[in-house]
């Protein structure tokens, strides 16, 4: 019952072009590529057999192997990171239970969010995908909220159904709430956290895949399984007051560093 962490890589990102060798300096004064800090996630995780990363670009590659990672390089044409999940797959030619995609823009992912997206999977059999949802309190709300006002394409949003099955993710805040809220307090709205965890048989399915009309409007990768009738499962998590952002933006190199020296003074 084997579980493998791969972390999609490649440097010409639409958005921010050489992101994964971005350097983010720590709390403790030491400056790491982005690729290294989400490895770093990744091997703080329980309960993991293997981590790897997977990209196309030899600079990624180098920079990953020189800190001891495991590379596996993917085809260049692999659109997003499942795709690039499935191609690790099918080059390692036996199949663990569970593939658990950590993206590489994530360097602030604790480790409790990817182990208690594993147990969410293997509790759920009727589930072929698994994601991490967070809610909001009042000051991340407002974060996403000023992100759009400026243009800024900031996290992704989720709402989902009784069961915790996603109906709908959007780079858009949604649900639409028109109420005001405390810095600390609970919003109706949920943060999707940019990590997946596949069955196998799911991974191996979607390169072959039709792309759907909203997959292509809100570029979310994961609207693919959704639009050709397979089941996203949402697992809530808990910050534990942890903050969490996805390096999306130029901009967001400074929020990160800001919050990778609070976890610095966190008690």
């Amino acid at each position: 019952m084997s579980v493998l962490i791969a972390i999609p890589a490649r440097y010409a990102s639409l958005r921010y072009p050489g992101k994964p060798l971005v350097m983010l300096r720590g709390p403790d004064g030491v400056a790491k590529s982005l690729i290294q800090r989400s490895w770093d996630c990744a091997r703080a995780v329980s309960g993991i057999d293997r981590v790897v990363v997977a990209t196309d670009d030899d600079r990624i590659a180098d920079a990953a192997r020189a800190f001891g990672a495991e590379v596996v390089m993917t085809a260049e044409s692999c659109a997003n990171g499942t795709e690039r999940c499935a191609d690790v797959l099918a080059r390692l030619g036996t199949a663990p239970e569970i593939i658990v995609n950590l993206q590489g823009d994530a360097p602030l992912t604790p480790a409790w969010f990817v182990e208690d997206l594993v147990a969410g999977l293997r509790d759920d059999p009727g589930a072929d995908v698994a994601t991490p949802v967070l809610r909001c309190d009042g000051r991340a709300l407002s974060g996403f909220l000023q992100d759009r006002r400026e243009g800024r394409v900031g996290g992704t949003t989720a709402v989902f159904d009784q069961a915790m099955r996603a109906l709908y993710f959007s780079k858009e805040v949604i649900p639409f709430t028109s109420a005001s809220y405390a810095d600390d307090a609970p919003t109706p709205v949920f943060h999707h956290v940019g990590v997946y965890a596949y069955r196998p048989e799911a991974l191996m399915r979607y390169p072959d895949l039709i792309p759907g009309p909203l997959e292509g409007l809100e570029g979310l990768e994961q609207l693919r399984f959704m639009e050709n009738g397979l089941t996203v499962k949402c697992v809530e998590v808990e910050a534990r007051g942890r903050s969490f952002w996805e390096l999306n933006n130029p901009k967001d190199v400074e929020r990160i560093e800001t919050m990778l020296a609070q976890q610095k003074n966190a008690p």
